[in-house]
């Protein structure tokens, strides 16, 4: 009898390939993004590297170069939030993995970067070896954030849209900036936050904010 030939047995996810070939960082520090720019390029990890001072400038990068494969995203930038370009992104199927690079790392940080969609989180004071990790996962298609942080739950009584309108409101944004950051009507922005207050059961925009970070949505 012949034998029946055995099938191989799978494999672990292979590593992407490496150096990436476009890497977008968005950060106003100029002499941080070019520390960063040079260790991207020394650990092999990009190719080539543009760098954009705020979300403005990166949105208009990003529509010149639709084939960025990472972006690396401060939140303290001038002007807009760096948390704004998320909600900017979450509308194309060919947006690349976003990784927010910041001073800050308490938990408040890192959860509100991981509720806006960020694929993971570094802080500025990590060193070349974590830079590396988060790299290799982020492109792997892993999320990349600080232990003990609890993503958010599938219970979550909020829309994604919803979601953008508070975690702008938490940044201290008026409703006509946050209408020029998603691109909405004021109508909808009012209704949104509407919805946002009603599910909260508050009657302020503090209040509102207050509560959503005692129940981890921001």
């Amino acid at each position: 009898m012949q034998a029946t030939p055995s099938r191989p047995m799978p494999s672990a996810r292979p590593e992407p390939p490496l150096p990436l070939g476009k890497v977008l960082l968005v950060d106003d520090h100029a002499l941080f993004a070019q520390g960063l720019a040079g260790l991207l390029k020394q650990e092999s990890l990009a190719a080539e590297i543009f760098t954009a001072p705020t979300v403005e400038a990166a949105t208009l990068l990003l529509a010149r170069h639709p084939d960025f494969q990472l972006i690396l995203l401060d939140v303290a930038l001038e002007g807009e939030t760096g948390l704004a370009l998320l909600p900017r992104l979450a509308a194309s199927p060919q947006a690349p993995p976003v990784v927010v690079i910041s001073s800050s790392d308490d938990a408040g940080a890192v959860q509100a970067a991981r509720a806006a969609g960020a694929h993971g989180f570094l802080a500025k004071s990590a060193g070349r070896a974590a830079l590396v990790r988060m790299v290799r996962a982020v492109i792997r298609g892993d999320g990349y954030f600080p232990g003990g942080v609890a993503p958010l739950g599938s219970d979550m009584p909020l829309t994604p849209r919803q979601l953008d309108v508070l975690l702008l409101l938490a940044q201290g944004f008026p409703n006509k900036r946050i209408c020029q950051s998603l691109n909405l009507t004021e109508h909808t922005v009012k209704t949104h936050l509407k919805a946002i207050f009603t599910q909260l059961g508050v009657h302020n925009r503090t209040e509102c904010v207050n509560l959503a970070r005692e129940r981890g949505w921001l």
